[in-house]
């Protein structure tokens, strides 16, 4: 998926390696970009993969280190990817061509996939602000993609998670929080915020977006679990997966600057949410969550399908914890953390201990 790219860990680990004071290993993987980081590829990439692994590695960084090479080439790697947004919509293709700078297609055939052309705002943002170069803030943001979002009409609200980057028509009325629409919903509330909020346009997709949610996709299981079900054309499937477990601190971190009657109930929908995920860890045999759960035939917060029934090491339950922990300090959710690095066994170091230490996180 990187295009004949090597190194995504190395790149995607960066900041964490700074930010863990792990210096050695930070001047290590430096040194690897520097000499063995080549740009010269020609294999075909995933647009939003490259962008969020490669591109915000290499600005996280930069930011962190004001090191050049962070810069150089984040900007020289995002000018490879322009070529994908060369469509008749302006929304760009899942898939970029390095070889011939030509667009291809998405993993659902002529659709692009709303979590993947949505996450591309706030790194493309920081490209134009380090080059200078206003190509990549107009193929990302405004002009292109939030212009036919704001425009199609959406159904009753909701946002689609697949959409043809040729007519600029959805292509098919599956909802969902969690895989193909997650993170377009995060970068809403992260734009506004990373804007010195000022960036009203998405403040306003964001709370419109997620009143709809509340709206049509919320829903309270007979045992009391709050959770945010998949809409298909109508119909409700009453499941959950990991990926959409990041929105219990996503609603805690937007709950701040919505209106003020709100404020409140987004913090407890925000705490229910992650209660719920939670859960899912909790109702399985090694305290690990799956990769998605359901609510139904009596059965709460636990998979039902044997491929559904596994853990790859996602980070979304973890991280509402972390963001529920800095909101309320409520040390429940540092003893959740805990339950859940108990589950992964004796595979972590002290290391991170770091993250929940009182001494080192207030």
């Amino acid at each position: 998926m990187f295009g004949g790219l090597s190194g995504a860990t190395v790149i995607d680990s960066l900041d964490t390696l700074y930010l863990m004071e792990l210096k050695e290993e930070f001047q290590e993987a430096k040194a690897w970009v520097e000499e063995s980081f080549h740009l010269n590829v020609s294999g075909e990439a995933s647009l939003f993969e490259v962008n969020i692994r490669y591109i915000g590695g290499l600005l996280s960084a930069f930011y962190l280190t004001g090191e050049e090479v962070f810069r150089v080439k984040a900007i020289r790697l995002g000018e490879k990817l322009l070529p994908a947004f060369n469509t008749p919509t302006g929304i760009p293709k899942g898939v970029v061509s390095f070889k011939s700078g030509s667009w291809g297609w998405a993993t659902a055939g002529s659709s692009s996939i709303l979590a993947e052309f949505g996450s591309l705002h706030l790194e493309f943002l920081h490209l134009t602000e380090l080059s200078g170069n206003q190509v990549f803030a107009e193929k990302a943001t405004v002009r292109n993609i939030r212009k036919v979002l704001r425009k199609i009409e959406k159904p009753f609200g909701l946002y689609p998670n697949f959409l043809s980057p040729v007519s600029g028509n959805w292509v098919q009325h599956h909802v969902s929080v969690g895989g193909l629409g997650d993170s377009f919903y995060e970068y809403l509330i992260k734009s506004w915020l990373m804007s010195g909020k000022t960036d009203m346009e998405a403040k306003n997709m964001y709370y419109e977006a997620l009143e709809a949610i509340e709206t049509y996709l919320l829903n309270v299981s007979p045992g009391g679990l709050t959770y945010i079900a998949e809409w298909r054309g109508g119909i409700l499937d009453h499941k959950m997966g990991h990926l959409a477990c990041f929105s219990g601190g996503m609603i805690a971190l937007g709950a701040e600057d919505a209106k003020e009657e709100k404020r409140a109930h987004y913090r407890e929908l925000a705490a229910q949410i992650t209660k719920t995920c939670h859960e899912s860890y909790a109702r399985s045999d090694t305290k690990l969550g799956p990769e998605a759960f359901w609510f139904n035939s009596g059965r709460e917060a636990v998979a039902t399908q044997l491929s559904e029934s596994y853990y790859i090491l996602r980070p979304e339950v973890v991280e509402s914890y972390m963001y529920l922990w800095r909101q309320t300090h409520d040390p429940i959710y540092r003893e959740w953390g805990w339950e859940g690095q108990g589950g992964l066994g004796e595979i972590l170091s002290d290391r991170s201990r770091f993250l929940w230490d009182p001494g080192r996180v207030q």
